[in-house]
């Protein structure tokens, strides 16, 4: 077993741990499945002279600093890229398809997991016509300087991340024919006083709105998705009004056409691996599974902790605070730092997360999904895009007596294909919370491997069985 201290997710929350360990003399083990550190925000834009600026300048240098903070420690850090963790059990091992396509063990006495999140599906008639994308999803393409979206662009959902990106894309020349929020501006007004506890994030926010209307990209408020048309891709986009509940107001529907729709409801934490090594989760207000942790980031598992989106969604700076108190805890366990210590420096990382936490408060309050989004879909629309199952399977099932997540697994097939029900659990819990009026429905544990593995990664396993026959 490893002394090192494991660390999944080169993000801003494990970079901050790995420096804060290495301040007390703990050498770690980082794994990233990306190519280089720094998480999801540094992925795409390899390629020489590809500049940072679409993170804002604030964020930026902070990013920036991090880096060069990681720099100086970096001898003490086993960093491992290109390393996907494909499944673990319970309590000190992990295993990680490697850069040679290889499956590797990875024992641990301290495990630190900070393996962000991933965007929310909200299905809707016509969103899987090629042409419809996640919003993240797009933003990749243009921070890779590579791809850009062909002709007309609608941008639609609920967030800060949809005049982001609206900007971005613009900068980069390609037509934006709008975006619509689901909010009503009256609610975000209603948050101001929440916003105004990080100042440059509010006025970051309407820089990017005057930037839209100075270049006559349109803002729509309290407007969004009701179904897409096209016969092999999308070509029309249906929208409406939304009330304080997300219906929509079919009556005073209207069309735009498009060549490309980015839709952006959140994102909810990456789960998948808590899930597995079956440490404790309850259900979030928003309808996801949020693993237990403690102020010191630990799981119900006090040896491993968590850090980052995985713990909540409230931002790289939060996550890099997360990432160091979750540090000082493992030191704390190893006997590197007194309590007294630990505490103190803890309590400097708190006072600067107080601020953020605050500003989360109104971005959470705005951006709180209406329940009558969930009538959206046909009777025909797919729900679970791996096995193909509709909607009117899912009724059928419901219809029929099924009251939690596992029995409508058995019952339609959904999360069985091989993203294990990321596109698809969110909507069906939603669905069986509304149908059985209960909070906790249960919840699929993924099975092993988390992601499909090529045959590769069994040649080393069968060449060790051929030899073992031989003796």
């Amino acid at each position: 077993m490893s002394s090192r201290p494991l660390i999944v997710g080169g993000g801003p929350a494990g970079m901050a741990a790995a420096i804060e360990l290495a301040k007390h003399g703990v050498a770690s083990t980082i794994v990233d499945e990306a190519s280089r550190l720094g998480g999801v925000l540094y992925r795409g834009p390899l390629r020489q002279g590809v500049t940072l600026d679409y993170l804002g300048e604030r964020y930026r240098d902070s990013m920036q600093a991090l880096h060069k903070e990681f720099e100086r420690i970096r001898s003490a850090v086993d960093v491992r890229l290109n390393t996907r963790v494909v499944g673990g059990e319970a309590g000190n091992a992990l295993y990680a398809l490697n850069e040679q396509e290889q499956v590797e063990h990875f024992s641990y006495e301290h495990l630190l997991l900070s393996a962000g999140c991933h965007e929310r599906s909200v299905p809707f008639p016509g969103w899987t016509l090629p042409g419809v994308m996640m919003l993240g999803g797009l933003q990749l393409q243009i921070k890779s300087g590579v791809v850009k979206p062909l002709g007309r662009t609608v941008i639609a959902g609920t967030g800060p991340l949809l005049p982001l990106v609206a900007c971005q894309l613009h900068r980069a020349g390609a037509e934006v024919a709008g975006v619509y929020e689901a909010c009503s501006f009256g609610r975000i007004a209603k948050e101001t006083l929440a916003l105004l506890n990080k100042p440059q994030l509010f006025l970051d926010g309407l820089s990017m709105l005057g930037y839209l209307k100075r270049h006559g990209v349109p803002m729509h408020y309290g407007m969004g998705v009701v179904a897409v048309q096209g016969q092999s891709e999308l070509q029309d986009i249906t929208l409406a009004p939304y009330d304080s509940n997300w219906k929509a107001d079919l009556a005073r529907q209207q069309q735009v056409v498009a060549e490309t729709l980015a839709v952006g409801y959140g994102f909810i934490p990456r789960t998948q691996l808590t899930q597995q090594m079956d440490l404790q989760h309850d259900y979030h207000a928003d309808g996801y599974l949020k693993p237990l942790i403690n102020e010191w980031q630990q799981s119900s598992q006090s040896h491993i902790h968590l850090a980052g989106d995985i713990g909540g969604l409230r931002g790289g700076e939060a996550a890099m605070l997360s990432g160091r108190i979750a540090a000082l805890s493992i030191l704390r366990q190893r006997g590197a730092i007194g309590d007294n210590e630990a505490a103190s420096i803890r309590q400097q990382y708190l006072g600067k997360l107080q601020s953020i936490l605050r500003f989360r408060v109104g971005i959470d309050s705005f951006t709180e999904r209406g329940s009558a989004q969930l009538a959206l879909p046909d009777a025909d629309t797919v729900i679970c895009r791996c096995e193909h199952v509709t909607r009117k399977e899912v009724d059928t099932a419901l219809s029929q007596g099924v009251q939690d997540l596992i029995s409508l697994k058995m019952r339609t097939r959904v999360s069985m294909g091989d993203c294990q029900g990321k596109m698809c659990v969110g909507y069906c819990s939603d669905r069986l919370r509304e149908h059985t009026g209960k909070a906790d429905i249960g919840w699929i544990r993924p099975r092993f491997p988390l992601d499909p593995l090529p045959f590769s990664a069994f040649a080393a396993i069968a060449t060790t069985d051929t030899l073992t026959e031989e003796v």
